[in-house]
């Protein structure tokens, strides 16, 4: 394969992954899939939260992308015709922003300072007043979340929680926002891809294509059984408990950060 491709082949050396990993893996994509598919979020935090406790760094961050891919791929697909194509353009300009300054500078900032970082995020967001809150459908809210959300994917591994930040207050329909959030991610989680897949090209810690081929079968198997669960909620629901699990997010990522950084 030419160098200019290798990102994409990450298994130089191939990890042995035993059956019962292998259906625990399959297990986590469906079941993390099926909650992203219904919010749009949160699903991801988990997968790569178990994937690393499993992988190496490098291939941990290849997986995920590719599930991630999938899953939020599929998603885009299904709510295609609610995809809102302006502010999906303005986000992919943050992002070739944020990527082109992480490919010049190659910064890796100090990993439990980023936890905390982002789970404090959500709740400072919740305490800007409504007329200065940060939002996609308003200028500049696009273009500022694709930086930070894909300077957040390239530090940490996700940025589901920040990205939603910019949506939450929208006006916007819950399939909107779903359709719109996953095709931003699709790319998100691309650039993440060709990153941390040179990484892993590189250190040969990678893992197999029948992996990586199961994850996205059962990414996408789980993001159309969620399809029928957010055609019943409604946008109050829906908005509701979407802003409940950033707050929990957010805690979480706190307390990671702060075991983090004791434990140096």
């Amino acid at each position: 394969m030419g160098r200019g491709l290798s990102f994409l082949a990450p298994w130089n050396a191939l990890m042995l992954i035993s059956t019962s990993l292998m259906l625990a893996l399959s297990a986590l994509a469906l079941a993390t899939s099926f909650l992203s598919g219904i919010f749009g979020m949160a699903g991801g935090m988990i997968l790569i939260g178990a994937l690393l406790a499993f992988l190496p760094v490098p291939a941990a961050m290849v997986l995920h992308a590719v599930t991630q891919m999938a899953s939020n791929g599929w998603r885009a697909a299904l709510w295609l015709r609610y995809v809102d194509w302006r502010i999906f353009a303005r986000y992919a300009g943050g992002l070739l922003v944020a990527f082109a300054a992480f490919a010049f500078l190659r910064v890796v900032p100090d990993r439990a300072v980023v936890l905390i970082i982002l789970g404090a995020i959500p709740f400072a967001a919740m305490l800007v007043p409504e007329r200065l809150a940060p939002r996609a459908d308003r200028r500049g809210g696009a273009e500022i979340s694709g930086f930070v959300g894909t300077a957040l994917q390239l530090i940490s591994g996700v940025s589901g929680p920040v990205l939603d930040i910019f949506f939450i207050r929208t006006t916007m329909d819950r399939r909107v926002v779903v359709a719109t959030k996953a095709a931003c991610q699709v790319i998100t989680h691309l650039a993440k891809l060709i990153y941390f897949g040179e990484l892993a090209s590189r250190t040969g810690a990678g893992v197999g294509p029948t992996v990586l081929a199961v994850c996205v079968v059962v990414a996408i198997l789980g993001t159309s059984l969620s399809r029928s669960v957010l055609e019943r909620l409604t946008d109050i629901q829906f908005r509701s408990w979407t802003q409940r699990l950033v707050m929990v997010i957010g805690a979480v990522y706190i307390a990671q950060g702060v075991t983090v950084y004791f434990q140096g």
